[in-house]
């Protein structure tokens, strides 16, 4: 049996995926929104968590270091993300958190099945559809620091919110805000979000 944390913050779907994912003999699923996420990781410590990468809390940046805690105690769960290739951004994240599974929110239900089995046998499982998103992900030329200083900027976190969020100080948090636009090309910081937004880094 297979322990399964579905993480996702749509209700509806969240509630019909785990239904559908129950339906598997070999399958034990609990669910959950973002919010919960890291408190019912820690109760349940399931073997696979799975996870929507859009996520409604934290300005849209998903706590993905919440599902795979470096230094947590016992092993930590295999991650399966669901992602869409035109958020590279978000796929990149997702890899430098460790996720072994990539599953395109497009396809079938089934897709995601053979990756909660694939990964709770230590195999990577990344859907065909997601490729040129990998790529797009690795020509981004941003940091992953920058990243996510840049994700918050999108949200519409201020400068003081962004230093309190990711535990910076005000100076810091600016240089990689100018960082950012330097590298982006654009004239200013709204400008190298709606860049961001338009290359789906963000």
């Amino acid at each position: 049996m297979i322990r399964v944390l579905l993480v996702h913050d749509t209700s509806l779907v969240r509630s019909v995926l785990a239904e559908w994912l129950r339906r598997d003999p070999g399958l034990a699923v609990e669910d959950t929104p973002w919010r919960g996420a890291a408190s019912r990781l820690r109760s349940l410590r399931p073997d696979v968590c799975a996870a929507d990468l859009d996520c409604a809390d934290g300005h849209g940046v998903p706590p993905l270091g919440d599902l795979c805690p470096p230094g947590a105690g016992g092993r930590p769960p295999a991650l399966v993300v669901l992602a869409h290739a035109h958020r590279p951004g978000l796929l990149r994240r997702a890899a430098e958190a460790g996720a072994l599974g990539f599953v395109d929110k497009a396809g079938s239900p089934d897709r995601l099945v053979r990756a909660i089995r694939s990964v709770a046998s230590s195999e990577r499982f990344v859907d065909a559809s997601l490729g040129f998103g990998f790529l797009k992900a690795a020509q981004m030329p941003l940091t992953r620091r920058e990243l996510s200083v840049l994700s918050l900027a999108a949200g519409g976190a201020s400068i003081a919110e962004i230093a309190g969020s990711l535990h910076l100080s005000h100076g810091t948090v600016r240089n990689y805000m100018a960082s950012i636009t330097r590298k982006t090309g654009a004239r200013n910081r709204v400008d190298a979000i709606r860049i961001s937004r338009g290359e789906g880094w963000v």
